[in-house]
């Protein structure tokens, strides 16, 4: 397992941390690692820790009672979650699932919030962090009434280039293992109307996708289509 205060020197919650406060954080931590497909937590469960990925991928995601997912985020190396359930003391707003194999440090509720609460840039970082996501389910929202699915997928393929992707000049390789049903989960869309949007991005040479990566062959001309 990778030395915790390394892990804690690479993740951006606790890079500005004095030396001393890195290796008290390291102390508290324990360790848990997921398979694929794993729950970590489901809604409704009672927020007993916040998370912190080594490496690996998560998806917090609601399912509706017809089974259909709409995927909120998706999470790797160096990202943190489960702090909404701590701080307001209410059950999980989502389910968290590993969508690759996955490690994870884990601070308990009691640790967090003690040191949360002496640390001041800490608080200020999550309380960014969460400014962050709302403002995503904004535009979630945003983008499902008022933008087309080919355009809510051209947005989000674009978006996972530039946060997740390898960029080459005008092209982009977006290493993640995402079907075409957690895609369509991502931009509130079904999988067949991904799949019809995925081939047009293909014929026009924008886009392909395979089992374990998507290419982006033009990012330029992919953006045009957002609109």
């Amino acid at each position: 397992m990778t030395d915790p205060e390394a892990v804690l020197k690479e993740i951006p919650l606790f890079q500005s941390f004095r030396v001393e406060d890195q290796r008290h954080v390291s102390s508290l931590l324990r360790t848990q690692s997921l398979k694929k497909g794993d729950i970590l937590f489901r809604k409704g469960d009672e927020g007993t820790a916040f998370y912190m990925i080594i490496r690996g991928g998560i998806k917090i995601v609601r399912t509706s009672r017809d089974g259909k997912e709409i995927i909120l985020a998706l999470l790797s190396n160096g990202d943190f979650f489960g702090e909404m359930a701590l701080l307001d003391g209410l059950p999980r707003s989502a389910d968290a699932v590993a969508i690759e194999p996955t490690q994870l440090y884990i601070l308990n509720r009691k640790d967090f919030l003690s040191f949360m609460m002496h640390n001041e840039n800490v608080l200020q970082s999550i309380i960014a962090s969460l400014s962050l996501r709302l403002r995503r389910t904004d535009d979630f929202l945003e983008d499902a009434c008022f933008m087309n699915i080919s355009s809510r997928l051209a947005k989000k393929l674009v978006e996972l280039a530039e946060t997740r992707g390898y960029k080459e000049g005008d092209t982009a390789h977006i290493e993640l293992h995402l079907t075409q049903k957690q895609l369509a989960g991502m931009i509130g869309a079904t999988r067949e109307s991904i799949n019809k949007a995925l081939r047009v991005l293909r014929e026009k040479g924008l886009a392909s996708v395979s089992e374990d990566t998507i290419r982006i062959h033009d990012l330029k001309r992919l953006k045009r289509r957002i609109r």
